[in-house]
């Protein structure tokens, strides 16, 4: 058996959107889905791209997927890189797939001089937290995560406004 780890093109926008979907379903996040392969195209394959997808292929068939961008840490004043995706395929897990494609995000961090490598991880996704630190992720408890979205973004957007 052989493994592939490719940059994806825009001819994968269906297959990046369809891990995509894969992923929701099984973080039981479907219903938070509003991109399209539209909008995929637009993000990774746009005139300034500012997230990146790598494609894990198994004997040739696509397996699993990445989804990452750029972060940057002021205090050590370099890039990093910030791990919004990782799926592979439930058939094909335990294969290595989703530690090589770590393992490859992690040589490119080193290969471009970035300090970091940062993702979140559900609570519950026991499996991937073992995965994780099975690698040598440390969890960082003492960082909570905070995100605003929906119409708690659009009331905070609307504050300036309003002056």
């Amino acid at each position: 058996m052989s493994l592939n780890i490719r940059a994806a093109t825009n001819h994968d926008s269906a297959l990046v959107f369809s891990f995509m979907c894969e992923l929701a379903e099984y973080q039981k996040l479907s219903h938070l889905v509003d991109a399209t392969e539209a909008t995929v195209v637009a993000a990774l394959f746009g005139p300034q791209p500012q997230v990146y997808c790598d494609i894990a292929e198994w004997d040739g068939e696509p397996v699993g997927f990445t989804l990452w961008f750029l972060n940057f840490s002021s205090f050590r004043g370099r890039h990093g890189i910030h791990l919004e995706d990782l799926f592979v395929r439930p058939a094909h897990r335990g294969h290595g797939i989703g530690k090589a494609m770590m393992v490859k995000l992690a040589q490119r961090c080193i290969d471009n001089g970035w300090t970091q490598f940062e993702w979140s991880v559900l609570n519950w996704n026991a499996p991937s937290i073992a995965f994780y630190m099975s690698m040598g992720a440390k969890m960082m408890d003492e960082w909570t995560a905070c995100k605003l979205s929906g119409d708690a973004l659009r009331e905070l957007a609307l504050r300036g406004q309003a002056s």
